[in-house]
């Protein structure tokens, strides 16, 4: 890709992720597209549709995650990094603002496969190395039920590293 078209792209990604940030998925495309300083022909061409454009902020905070996850996997204390890392997707999940549920994500369904599937697999050798016997799925649902009940709750500070805390303390507990 031209230099300039990845700039490009580069703004769309991020106009697009402070207007989902700002409206969930009523975020409007041509705003998205005023916002990064682009015509609406050139957003389109990057991301034809809103599935399109919403899978590739996933993908791209799913890679950051993921790399994350595996620097933990050499924490000195591997139940702090799996914490670590479990509150990392908490917090990603609540950012999403419940945009993975939209409906408009299901054309964009194997992109987000492949995104599940890697962090899947992190969140699989994390728990391995913390010795922890549960399953990821059932780990990574439980995250993101906390992450969903604390983003829809009264904000209270410290709610959600609380409620992740109950949720993990059948995890091994960190030794620090």
């Amino acid at each position: 890709m031209r230099s300039d078209a990845q700039q490009n792209r580069d703004r769309v990604l991020a106009a697009a992720r402070a207007e989902f940030t700002a409206h969930g998925p009523a975020a409007s495309l041509n705003k998205i597209a005023q916002r990064a300083g682009v015509g609406p022909g050139t957003l389109y061409r990057h991301f034809p549709t809103a599935a399109a454009l919403l899978a590739a902020i996933i993908a791209e905070d799913v890679a950051k995650l993921c790399a994350t996850g595996r620097e933990l996997l050499g924490h000195p204390d591997p139940a702090r990094g799996l914490h670590d890392w479990l509150r990392a997707v908490a917090v990603h999940a609540t950012a999403m603002r419940g945009l993975v549920a939209t409906e408009s994500l299901d054309a964009a369904g194997s992109a987000l496969a492949e995104c599940h599937d890697e962090i899947r697999a992190v969140g699989a050798a994390l728990l391995e190395r913390a010795g922890a016997g549960d399953g990821v799925d059932d780990v990574l649902t439980v995250v993101n039920a906390v992450a969903w009940a604390s983003e829809r709750l009264p904000a209270v500070p410290g709610r959600l590293e609380r409620l992740l805390d109950l949720v993990t303390r059948g995890l091994p507990a960190p030794t620090g």
